[in-house]
């Protein structure tokens, strides 16, 4: 049975994570569905819809996941918690992942599990009345076989130094995530340089040791390797209002700080 096109989506995100180089995208915080249609003109390989920092309702970004959709973009919506029946409608509107910020404990990251997962895998009520599903036209097996082979994406934010033990913590997701700018705030600003490299590599290790993609947050791509992300696998590279704000303040004549 032919798979919904989010399960494709989600495959060609999975491939491009193993795929050697940087899968590369940005935040959406704007409601605007041509911030979604510029993003896939421009090449990216995917986009996380806000809906921690942005006033995004959640209907606001069902429409932009929608749009992406549309473009053959997977878009993946960042939550600030893990509210199982809030998951549950972001991937049945077609959201290829949920990246989750703030994680700090196992329970969380299971929590993450058991909400974008069905049984026995995760506890996620199943319905057909979906735009996952084609709204039916995938039978119940044929859904169930296609999310079992191309599962949501998960992406575990690391934003603090102190963490149960990261290995274990990341080791069910598919993104091992360093919120660099979370990060540097915990460890105390201004952050030394290499104390937050330090943070940086620990997570990059604690990812490669679990066996899942390293990622993070760079403002641009030229800061990625200060940052201590060269290697990322999974790359967002600033949002759309920090690009909107720092065109708007160059065409003014303005320097970027």
């Amino acid at each position: 049975m032919t798979a919904g096109d989010v399960h494709l989506l989600r495959r060609r995100l999975r491939a491009a994570l193993t795929a050697g180089g940087p899968a590369v995208g940005t935040f959406v915080k704007l409601a605007s569905p041509d911030v979604v249609e510029l993003a896939a003109a421009a090449g990216f390989a995917f986009v996380v819809v806000d809906l921690e920092h942005s006033t995004l309702t959640e209907q606001r970004a069902v429409d932009l996941v929608r749009h992406a959709d549309a473009c053959g973009l997977p878009a993946l919506v960042r939550v600030p918690e893990v509210d199982a029946a809030a998951v549950n409608r972001l991937l049945e509107a077609g959201a290829a992942g949920i990246q989750l910020s703030m994680l700090t404990r196992l329970a969380q990251a299971e929590a993450l599990v058991a909400a974008a997962r069905f049984a026995p895998a995760g506890r996620r009520s199943v319905s057909l009345a979906n735009r996952a599903a084609r709204f039916g036209a995938i039978p119940l097996a044929g859904f169930l076989r296609a999310e079992q082979d191309d599962p949501p994406v998960l992406v575990g934010q690391i934003e603090t130094a102190r963490t149960d033990p990261l290995p274990d913590l990341v080791a069910a997701l598919d993104v091992c995530f360093v919120g660099s700018t979370d990060l540097a705030v915990d460890l105390g600003l201004p952050a030394d340089p290499r104390v937050l490299r330090a943070a940086v590599d620990r997570v990059r290790d604690a990812a490669r040791s679990a066996g899942v993609a390293f990622g993070g947050w760079v403002p641009a791509r030229s800061a990625a390797a200060d940052l201590g992300l060269s290697d990322a696998d999974y790359l967002v590279v600033g949002s759309d209002l920090q690009m909107l704000a720092a065109g708007l303040r160059a065409a003014a004549g303005e320097e970027t700080p």
